[in-house]
């Protein structure tokens, strides 16, 4: 596959393992101390960079959870980034696997569920040459749910992404107020990637 400079960009800057501690020290009362993974998969390799993502509390890195597939593609008619997600269908099976990539070695698509409305446009900043500042977010007309626990879960999904930072404003809405009960509710987490 023959990846844009973008598509190139956006998949180095969000592999990885990040922290968000810096963020956690200075306001505690807001953001949870958290650990996120992004761990590249052999997935959709005819035209996309896909990446697993799996995050946990520093507290209790022994039980990760939000486990998803993030695939990143070029759209063949415009010059444009796409973000689609995807739902593991067991995500118990995965449990770890941020941490271990190992496990992920085995995976196929059938493991995944596509979440239709999840689907994030980007738009690119070139900042300089080779460098440039993402920003992923979900059109209005779009509504991000899946099930989860046999109820249906709406999130409202969205990152900015550069060299040095990686920001999630992730939350979840309530379907009948349309506010958000949890996550990025002040503002985006902030995290800093500690390994490649």
């Amino acid at each position: 596959m023959n990846l844009s400079s973008e598509l190139t960009a956006i998949a180095q800057y969000l592999t990885g393992e990040f922290t968000n501690q810096e963020q956690a020290i200075a306001e505690p009362a807001w953001y949870v101390h958290l650990r996120l993974w992004h761990q590249p998969v052999s997935l959709f390799t005819e035209d996309s960079f896909t990446l697993f993502a799996e995050q946990a509390n520093v507290l209790k890195l022994d039980q990760p959870y939000r486990q998803r597939l993030i695939r990143i593609q070029q759209q063949p008619s415009q010059a444009s980034l796409q973000v689609q997600y995807y739902m593991p269908k067991n995500p118990t099976a995965l449990r770890g696997a941020g941490a271990n990539p190992t496990v992920l070695k085995s995976l196929t698509t059938n493991d995944f569920e596509l979440l239709p409305g999840c689907l994030l446009d980007v738009t690119a900043n070139q900042l300089e040459r080779d460098c440039y500042h993402f920003k992923a977010t979900l059109p209005s007309d779009r509504r991000c749910c899946f099930s989860y626990a046999g109820n249906t879960v709406q999130v409202s999904i969205g990152f900015e992404a550069t060299p040095d930072e990686f920001l999630s404003y992730d939350k979840g809405i309530d379907s009948t107020t349309g506010k958000a009960t949890w996550g990025a509710i002040l503002g985006p987490y902030r995290f800093r990637r500690v390994r490649s």
